[in-house]
């Protein structure tokens, strides 16, 4: 070996190593292998915000494996991922592996293909620091907040709540969404549509617009029946008709931002795994010596750029061409623009070979990797395909001074139709296909009607709408977008029912708190301000020192007056229910304890009521002890009655005067045998090895057998016999001449 290539993930490894060949090792750092500690802050606020990094101790065996590679290695190779995180794990790699500096060289593949790979091993460089600052800020900032304030919702909201910088802004989207459709106030309005009929008996509807060429909104029945009893006895006559051309050009391939979205409206898939499913389909699949082996099938899925490499707008007009004809290839090559706030250190999203289509591939793929993957190839084409063209037709209808107008969509060309179409949100009335009509030409009214229609709310965000949100606030980055939305939802502040998410009432509480106490982590501009100062660290404007001193003045005196504002009011932020104390009638609230959460009485400690709850809030239900049977044996300490009731080890005897009375004594058989030594009754006994009989003239007697007494008695003797397991009869009496022989 005389080169050592370390990257992160070891579904790499394979394809890497067929690319690279002979004289190269693989070896995989699986992720970060240093971190700050998890026990303490880790930074040392005092002085510039320095971290204090420790080995990742699950990685210590990792660790040595990789230094003794990098000794014997003459170059090694950093080939972490091409982005922020995968700088500084390349950074960290190179302060742990203890090798001289000018043994390292710093490689990046945007697709893990044999061109890339070769393209990104003859373009070594040094490590960039502007990019690992900018992720040690954006690491330093969100351990402050998490470590700093969690203990404050700790002890305002509830204990083991955490809190994160974009993970509170992202549930305060969600919880102001929910306010909105609360705080809605439907209005009234009415919909008039005319049924009508051409002379050729082609039916299409006509909805009322206004008069004389103006738009009229009609917002009361008075209004609705003055438009109806104006039109009805009226010829509807056309009076226009419109024709023109509409064309649909197709979207940029994908960002991770958009695949996120459509993978989400399209797959139902969460965030978390559409990101888990592209990171597989990056580092390699192998297809088989009939598809070239193992390699990647995309570029990078962290990016937020439509950049495509001319190579490859090359290589997909050739399979346009080639499959679908020539009417399917514009003229030109189609570019995208990536957006200004963007990082263009990578393309978009794309296949990396377009010549493996999904079919052909797709008994080498899980279900999840072929359904992302034919998203991802689909869209990729469908970008280099000429636009889809449609004609349009819109229709003015007068009845008398009441004006009518009807739209409609004929297509003409398909165009990338034919391939793709991007998912929506809500899905809208597809336009129908008006039938031929011309000026002057009188319809026949077929129906006319009216209706009570009232506005709707804001509709809830789905996991695609709260991420299309957050990009265009410039909240978060590609790589932070996914676990954010996991992590808000596995801590409880959202829940996701089907695709839609809910703010729960610990996340209304959470942010209520935020917005009182902290406003500038909660705001939008700010955390989108945030990701842009990390972005003038890694183009090396400004440095971490002055970002996180500037936030720190802020957030430290914002917490010291939460802190004392607490102090006065404890109960400002609980999380209510709406179970009743069974013992004094207050509303419970939400506490935490050691086996989760349960619901507490609100005056405790004057009351000490507690419900238990199930995973999803509801209350358990208590279950009821079944009443004692009562007997007619006395207890001879009391001289109340003895009752029988259910212990760990069976039934007991119990005094009826429990806890004044605790007398107990063991529950005789149903069989009521006596003892073969003594004559005392023989009790059915329990302990871990298993239950037996013994005599309750224990101590001074001390007989016991695991035979079960029978009512049956020895011929010889009189006394009960014990039935042993294999359902034989024996006499226990040691002084009767039948002792333990079979009955």
């Amino acid at each position: 070996m005389s080169n050592l290539v370390i990257i992160e993930s070891p579904g790499k490894t394979k394809a890497l190593e067929n690319y690279l060949g002979k004289g190269y090792k693989v070896v995989a750092s699986k992720g970060h292998v240093r971190d700050l500690p998890k026990s303490s802050l880790g930074v040392d606020i005092e002085h510039g915000f320095e971290p204090k990094y420790v080995n990742i101790r699950e990685k210590t065996e990792l660790l040595n494996h990789l230094r003794i590679d990098a000794k014997k290695a003459d170059v090694v190779y950093l080939a972490t991922d091409p982005d922020r995180e995968g700088e500084a794990i390349s950074w960290h790699l190179l302060s742990v592996i203890d090798v001289p500096e000018d043994k390292i060289r710093r490689v990046t593949f945007n697709e893990i293909t044999k061109n890339a790979v070769k393209a990104g091993m003859a373009e070594p460089r040094t490590i960039n620091m502007g990019l690992v600052n900018s992720q040690q800020t954006r690491r330093v900032l969100d351990r402050i907040v998490g470590y700093k304030l969690s203990p404050f919702l700790w002890h305002t909201v509830r204990s083991g709540l955490s809190a994160g910088r974009v993970q509170s802004v992202a549930t305060r989207v969600v919880v102001d969404r929910e306010n909105e459709i609360r705080s809605f106030v439907p209005e009234e309005y009415w919909k008039i549509e005319a049924d009508l009929k051409t002379a050729g008996g082609k039916a299409f509807t006509a909805h009322y617009y206004g008069k004389g060429g103006k738009k009229e909104d009609v917002h009361t029945k008075e209004e609705a029946e003055a438009v109806y009893n104006g039109s009805k006895d009226q010829p509807f006559i056309v009076t226009s008709v419109k024709k023109g051309t509409k064309t649909r050009t197709p979207q940029p391939p994908f960002t991770t931002s958009t695949l996120l979205q459509d993978a989400s409206r399209k797959l139902n898939f969460p965030s978390a795994k559409t990101m888990k499913t592209a990171q597989e389909l990056y580092e390699g699949i192998d297809l088989g010596p009939e598809h070239g082996g193992s390699q990647g099938l995309i570029t990078y899925m962290r990016t937020d750029s439509v950049r495509i490499s001319a190579e490859a707008v090359a290589a997909v007009r050739e399979l346009i061409e080639k499959d679908y004809g020539e009417k399917y290839l514009p003229g030109k090559p189609r570019f995208f623009k990536t957006k200004a706030s963007a990082q263009d250190a990578h393309e978009a999203i794309r296949p990396s070979h377009t010549e493996n289509k999904p079919d052909m591939i797709k008994s080498y793929l899980t279900s999840d990797q072929y359904k992302l993957y034919k998203l991802i190839w689909e869209r990729f084409v469908a970008c280099q395909m000429e636009a889809a063209t449609f004609g349009t037709v819109t229709a003015t209808v007068n009845a008398g001074e009441y004006e009518y107008r009807a739209s409609g969509v004929t297509p003409k060309f398909n165009g990338y139709l034919a391939l793709y179409e991007e998912g929506v949100d809500e899905k809208k009335e597809k336009e129908k296909e008006l039938p031929p009509l011309a000026e002057g030409e009188t319809l026949t009214l077929r129906k006319l009607d009216y209706e009570q229609k009232f506005t709707e709310p804001p509709v809830r965000y789905t996991e695609a709408a709260l991420v299309k949100f957050l990009e265009e606030q410039g909240i978060g980055r590609p790589s932070t977008i996914p676990p954010t939305i996991t992590t808000i939802i596995s801590r409880g502040y959202v829940k996701r029912e089907g695709k839609t998410l809910f703010a729960t009432e610990l996340g209304e509480l959470t942010v209520a708190l935020m917005k009182d106490n902290f406003p500038d982590i909660i705001d939008y501009r700010f955390t989108a301000g945030m990701e842009n100062k990390l972005d003038d660290i890694a183009n090396g404007k400004t440095d971490m020192e002055t970002v996180l001193g500037a936030f720190w003045k802020t957030f430290s005196s914002d917490l010291e007056k939460a802190e004392n504002k607490s102090k006065d009011n404890k109960d400002a932020y609980v999380e209510h229910t709406d179970i009743i104390c069974e013992k004094c009638g207050a509303k419970m609230i939400v506490k935490s304890g050691r086996f989760g959460k349960f619901a507490a009485c609100p005056n405790y400690p004057k009351c000490k009521n507690t419900v238990k709850l199930d995973k999803n809030g509801k209350p358990i239900a208590k279950k009821e002890k079944p009443e004692p049977e009562k007997t007619d044996v006395k207890c001879e300490k009391c001289g109340g009655s003895m009752v029988i009731r259910k212990g760990r080890y069976g039934d007991f005897y119990s005094c009826e005067n429990f806890p004044r009375c605790r007398n107990t004594k063991p529950l005789t058989s149903s069989a009521e045998a006596s003892c073969p030594v003594c004559g005392k009754p023989v009790v059915k006994k329990f302990s871990k090895k298993g239950s037996f009989y013994a005599c309750t003239g224990y101590p001074a007697c001390d007989f016991s057998t695991s035979n079960t007494p029978t009512e049956k008695k020895c011929e010889s003797c009189g006394k009960n016999l014990f039935e042993k397991k294999n359902g034989t009869l024996v006499c226990m009496n040691k002084e009767c001449p039948d002792y333990n022989k079979k009955k």
